[in-house]
C-alpha cells in the first residue's frame, strides 16, 4: 500500500506535465493552422491579382491594392504607383491583347507570396516604336507580393526583358573595347 501512495503523486505529476504538453502542443497547432489560412488567403489576392490584370480590369487591380502600394523592377528608376502600372499595363495590352499570365509555382510564407510564371501573347500592335510582327512571345518572370490587411502592398517583378525584345527582332550589339 505504502509504494502505491508512493508512486501516486509521481503519477499525478506525469499527468500534469502531459496535460500542460497538450495544450502547449493545442496552441502550436492552432498558431500554424492559422497562418496556413492567412498565407492561402495570401495566395488567392496573388490570384485574383493577375487574374485582373489579365481581363485589363485595373479598377479592380486598384480595389486589391493598399493605399501604399507601389510596384518595383530593376531598370526602373523608381517604384510605380498603383495609377502609373495601370497605364504601363494599358500600353502593353494595347499592343499584346492577348497576353496571359501562367502561374506555374505560387509559394506563400505569412504576408509574402512568391510567384514563378510564364507570360505570352501576340504582338499585334506597334510596342515602343517596334510595328507588330504577328510573333508569338514568351517571357518568364519572378515575382513577390507583400499583402497588408488583405490588400496588395509591394509587387516586385523581374522579368527577361532582353529575350523579350530578341522575340520581337531587336538585335543584341556588343561594342568590342578598341585596342590601344
Amino acid at each position: 500500500m505504502r509504494k502505491a501512495l508512493c508512486i501516486l503523486p509521481l503519477v499525478l505529476l506525469l499527468c500534469f506535465a502531459f496535460a500542460c504538453q497538450d495544450k502547449a502542443a493545442i496552441a502550436e497547432l492552432e498558431k500554424a493552422r492559422n497562418l496556413a489560412q492567412i498565407e492561402n488567403q495570401n495566395k488567392a489576392i496573388v490570384r485574383q491579382y493577375f487574374e485582373a490584370i489579365d481581363a485589363q480590369d485595373y479598377s479592380r487591380m486598384k480595389e486589391l491594392s493598399a493605399d501604399d502600394f507601389s510596384f518595383q523592377s530593376p531598370g526602373l528608376p523608381e517604384p510605380l504607383r498603383i495609377d502609373v502600372l495601370s497605364q504601363v499595363a494599358k500600353a502593353h495590352y494595347a499592343a499584346f491583347p492577348d497576353w496571359r499570365h501562367k502561374i506555374e509555382t505560387l509559394v506563400a510564407e505569412g504576408d509574402n507570396v512568391a510567384v514563378k510564371l510564364i507570360q505570352n501573347g501576340t504582338h499585334k500592335a506597334e510596342y515602343e516604336g517596334i510595328p507588330p510582327t504577328g510573333k508569338e512571345i514568351t517571357m518568364p518572370a519572378q515575382c513577390l507580393f507583400v499583402i497588408a490587411n488583405g490588400k496588395v502592398r509591394e509587387f516586385w517583378a523581374v522579368e527577361n526583358y532582353l529575350d523579350f525584345y530578341q522575340q520581337l527582332g531587336m538585335e543584341l550589339k556588343l561594342m568590342a573595347a578598341k585596342k590601344k
